[in-house]
């Protein structure tokens, strides 16, 4: 007999080489049927997985995200069942989980079409008709190899030849199908309810454009079919709600081939952009940060003595100046250990806290690139507070709680992630531990929920990653706080103590849009371009009916712009239907329409965004009106 743990603290006894599958069925014939894979230690694991002696098992249901992971896992593998079926020479690159499906790149020398996406759906369906049982077997990296090599599957063989040569592959089977990876999968084709096949795109092989363009194609995956449908309506509004679509109705920005991925920001994105900037610096000063400026380039030395050049350089541009060596700067850190550096430092300094808004440029595959979302370069608010050990606890709170209040000017709750070492980092295992402890410390001690993100820390420290919700429910990683030991050691930064001896700080590393680009982008979608009257480009559009009231039009505009409101005229010789209907297009909040009568009687009518008419007034309280609603800084109606 082998004794296991239960999740809720219990012990089992149970008979030797018994699996996953038979310990679901020992605790209750509903788990056992509503169990889609199994946690042994931690890890996920296959309903087939033997279980050892003294191991803490857990059953995943389709109620667990690593669960409903494994079930889109397997739509994507049911998916490549069914094309193969109806391509048999389709080639299969990765099908990974995304958030809310799946997808799987081919290589196929007819192309795939979104019309030919009910016909694989058709036949994914017969597929789980079959209820076919699915398979692992685990084999050397020469026999992968010989396998791959007799299919002639040129994308499978280049991820094979990156194994090392002693590491055992798994392969997975279901019928006549089989395909690389690592799983788990369900245990049979039969379990899967509820999806659709989304849409077809180019990709490169491996996100590099000097890759072969491969097709991309995309679906979800839903417990339910309630669930399916409530998500398809989802991202029916979303593709009203893209950022892109909104950036060129209003224009905001746009994107040029001369500059890949490289945001071009029109004047009234600039206003969006102005905004945000001035609201975080204020929010910035009030909580005693210096703002600093750092250049653009900078010498290899700086990047070799920080650690980018050994951890960092696929990602970075370069240049030579007087054949002298430079790069672009990708992350903002190194310029401000300079700084720190520059003047000898007391402990009475500290914290230190140093601000920038500072561009940066990163190289991304073409392939990567998208609109706002994944750019080339991007100005980052970035923040690096110089600390003594004692001070990391208060300081890290501080910055929680600037975050919690930023954010909530937008309406974004947060969840938090406490990321850690990463395979490809710098410095002692000691320092790394003792950074992560202290974080881990202070979520502790403020009670605050997080999860832990094994292997996603900076590759100088581990961090705290804000994920706010948009108004569609979707997940965006913005806000961080990283903990470094490592660059004071880098730059041998160093302060003063009360024991008149030197002592190394300790850097926090800090953002809260992370990327003000980014921010905007997704602040576009959140409101469906319907932004807070205080962020609109355009707070209020007079729109007058007739030549003759041109005059009394231009005039009212200078006025509100006295007032400080960012006003414009529309004087077309157009219906004024079609003028109204342009500024709902681009989310004006107030319409002030002048007529003969507004005209003789020295008043507008004003209409309100998402309200609709609201009568005549005088201007002077239509401008004391839009004031007072900037100055309170509310969200839209919705």
């Amino acid at each position: 007999m082998s004794v296991i743990r239960l999740p809720d603290g219990t012990e089992r006894a149970i008979e030797q080489q018994i699996t996953m599958k038979d310990v679901a069925a020992s605790i209750s014939l509903g788990l056992s049927k509503k169990a889609v894979a199994g946690m042994i230690d931690g890890k996920t694991v296959d309903l087939s997985e033997k279980v050892p002696n003294g191991a803490e098992v857990k059953i995943l249901t389709l109620e667990d995200a690593e669960g409903l992971a494994v079930y889109r896992h397997s739509a994507a593998h049911l998916m490549a069942q069914a094309i193969k079926r109806l391509y048999p020479d389709v080639k299969l690159g990765i099908g990974p989980v995304i958030e809310n499906g799946f997808y799987y790149d081919i290589d196929l020398s007819k192309p795939i079409t979104a019309e030919d996406l009910p016909k694989v759906e058709k036949e994914m369906e017969k597929i789980v008709r079959e209820d076919i049982p699915v398979r692992k077997e685990v084999v050397s990296r020469e026999e992968a190899l010989r396998i791959y090599e007799e299919i002639g599957d040129h994308l499978k063989l280049e991820l094979i030849n990156e194994f090392p040569e002693d590491e055992l592959i798994t392969i997975y089977h279901q019928g006549e199908f089989f395909d690389l990876c690592r799983g788990p999968h369900l245990p049979s084709t039969g379990k899967m309810r509820a999806y659709k096949l989304l849409s077809v795109a180019g990709a490169y092989w491996r996100g590099n454009s000097e890759n072969k363009m491969l097709q991309r194609i995309y679906g979800t995956i839903w417990p339910k079919k309630a669930e399916l449908d409530e998500y398809l309506l989802r991202l029916e509004e979303a593709k009203e709600r893209d950022h892109r679509k909104i950036g060129k109705e209003q224009e905001l920005f746009m994107f040029s081939e001369e500059a890949p991925g490289m945001p071009f920001f029109l004047s009234k994105g600039m206003v969006l952009w102005n905004e945000l900037e001035e609201y975080a610096r204020k929010m910035y000063q009030e909580s005693g940060y210096q703002e600093v400026r750092t250049p653009l380039m900078m010498n290899r030395k700086l990047w070799e003595q920080s650690g980018h050049w050994e951890h960092y350089r696929e990602n970075m541009y370069y240049t030579d100046v007087d054949e002298t060596p430079f790069a672009l700067k990708p992350m903002n850190c190194p310029g401000h250990m300079l700084i720190y550096k520059q003047k000898r430092r007391s402990y009475r300094d500290l914290p230190l806290r140093l601000a920038e808004f500072g561009q940066v440029h990163r190289h991304e595959f073409s392939g990567a690139l998208q609109g706002l979302f994944r750019v080339r370069t991007f100005t980052q608010d970035d923040a690096h507070i110089f600390v003594r050990s004692d001070q990391v606890g208060a300081e890290v709170m501080r910055m929680i709680q600037l975050v919690d209040r930023m954010y909530s000017t937008f309406g974004f709750q947060w969840t938090i992630e406490l990321s850690t070492r990463p395979v490809d980092s710098m410095g002692e295992g000691g320092l790394w531990r003792e950074a992560e402890s202290s974080l881990r410390d202070v979520l502790e001690q403020s009670g605050i929920d997080f999860l832990i993100n094994e292997g996603d820390g900076a590759f100088y420290g581990p961090k705290i990653d804000f994920h706010i919700r948009d108004a569609l429910g979707r997940s965006h990683q913005c806000a961080t706080i990283q903990l470094d030991f490592q660059m004071p050691e880098k730059f041998d930064l160093t302060y003063v103590g009360e024991d008149n001896q030197r002592h190394r700080p300790i850097v926090i590393h800090r953002a809260v849009f992370g990327s003000i680009d980014r921010f905007l982008g997704i602040l576009v979608e959140h409101f469906g371009g319907r932004f807070p009257i205080w962020l609109s480009p355009v707070q209020a559009m007079v729109i007058t009916l007739a030549d003759e009231d041109y005059d009394q039009g231009f005039t009212v505009v200078n006025r509100l712009k006295i007032a400080g409101i960012r006003a414009e005229l529309d004087a077309r010789s157009e219906k004024i239907g079609y003028k109204i209907r342009e500024a709902q297009i681009q989310q004006v909040p107030y319409m002030l329409i002048i007529g003969e009568k507004e005209r003789k009687q020295g008043v507008v009518s004003l209409r309100e965004r998402g309200v609709g008419e609201l009568g005549v007034y005088p201007l002077e309280n239509v401008i004391s009106r839009i004031k007072q609603e900037i100055k309170e800084g509310g969200l839209p109606i919705s």
